[in-house]
């Protein structure tokens, strides 16, 4: 059985993965990187793709994540 991971994300306005370094208002830190600036954190599940909407702030999209990973392991334990 492959292992199933969930973790948040950020994300630039299009949605696509922020992988950039940012300042604490997600905006570059190096304005040459070509990055739009981080706008929001999806939860991601390497089984279930994006979970639900993206968050603005990281610690609403954390306890999404948790709540995400603990429906996995229920469903684990009825098997």
């Amino acid at each position: 059985m492959a292992r199933i991971t969930v973790h948040v994300e950020p994300r630039h306005a299009d949605n696509s993965p922020c992988s950039h370094a940012v300042k604490p208002s997600g905006k570059p830190r190096d304005p040459q990187s070509g990055c739009t600036g981080r706008t929001a954190y999806a939860v991601v599940c390497s089984e279930h793709g994006d979970v639900g909407d993206p968050h603005h702030v990281k610690v609403v999209a954390e306890p999404a994540a948790t709540e995400h990973r603990q429906e996995h392991r229920a469903a684990l334990t009825t098997r």
